[in-house]
């Protein structure tokens, strides 16, 4: 079900949700946190798709605010939605269409919104500001999602995410890491136990999850980390390999198709390995499972990036 409220105000959106819950179409009871999803006029829909499957696992309330961040002169206008049912998968989602100087208030837009004593997070599927913690949004927020490969230079926002970062921050490109990390670490909890002596990730030279997946074996293993770079291609986003040397051969991780790893260490048989790309749903699932600060994030931001660019310049 879809209620459609144009040139509404907040208020006249908070008694519709009450008249709504009273008649029994949606109810708040069971919705664990508040997911505050900051798009632009006619991006709304990726992100509310993700939040709506996302749900399922984290039952919560979805607040889309959508504007146009360079229209501050024309007249101020709010137009919203109300999607339950059906069109909310196991949420309740308000859009938010801000226009004009009304768009300049984000907080003021969702703060009367907000599920009472409930988490909040913050989400950038596009545009991030350059410092999330001290942005609108992010000042509610004890949780605060970006996504650096949508930024204009990936590799500035994970930097640029290091030198502001604040507990509580985390990116897209970390989470993606997820499954490449749990088989690394998988392979080096067997034996032979050698350490490793250098490490070589290869993958897009616009891939911010290669820069952090480099930064990440450095800071975990204290060795020299080459990366290996190449520009985009048709096929080509994203990691495409990890070699770990150690004194009886290299381990090799490579992922030459979308879905599927090949993984090829000495005195073993080559193995193939389910390792997708992982989608919207994934990412965003994955990151709402903790609403507490990702420290491992935090030191592989702040320091694991800058030790390994020292190393380049070096």
């Amino acid at each position: 079900m879809r209620i459609d409220l144009p040139n509404t105000t907040v208020s006249k959106i908070q008694k519709s949700l009450v008249r709504i819950r009273e008649e029994g179409g949606a109810v708040a009871l069971g919705r664990v946190l508040t997911l505050v999803v900051a798009t632009s006029l006619g991006h709304e829909e990726e992100a509310i798709e993700a939040a709506n499957e996302a749900s399922r696992e984290h039952p919560m309330r979805v607040i889309i605010v959508s504007r146009n961040s360079g229209d501050t002169m024309s007249p101020g206008r709010l137009d919203a939605q109300i999607r339950v049912g059906s069109d909310a998968g196991a949420s309740e989602v308000i859009v938010l269409r801000a226009y004009g100087e009304t768009a300049t208030d984000e907080e003021g837009l969702v703060t009367g919104l907000l599920l009472p004593d409930a988490p909040v997070v913050a989400w950038w599927p596009e545009i991030a500001p350059e410092t999330p913690s001290e942005s609108a949004l992010g000042r509610i927020a004890q949780r605060r999602i970006t996504d650096a490969a949508n930024q204009k230079s990936p590799r500035h926002a994970i930097e640029a995410l290091g030198a502001s970062y604040r507990p509580g921050d985390t990116d897209f490109a970390w989470t993606r890491l997820t499954l490449w990390r749990n088989q690394l670490a998988a392979v080096l909890d067997q034996p032979p136990y050698e350490p490793v002596t250098a490490v070589e990730v290869s993958g897009a030279s616009d891939s911010p999850s290669t820069l952090l997946l480099a930064a990440w074996l450095q800071l975990q293993l204290q060795v020299p980390v080459t990366q290996v770079t190449s520009p985009r291609a048709t096929g080509s986003s994203g990691i495409h390999g990890v070699t770990m040397i150690r004194e009886s051969g290299p381990i090799v991780l490579e992922r030459p198709l979308v879905d599927v790893a090949t993984l090829s260490q000495p005195g073993q048989p080559t193995h193939d390995l389910s390792l997708p790309r992982r989608n919207l749903r994934d990412c965003l699932s994955e990151e709402l499972r903790r609403l507490d600060p990702d420290t491992l994030f935090g030191d592989v931001v702040e320091h694991g990036v800058r030790q390994l660019s020292a190393a380049v310049a070096g």
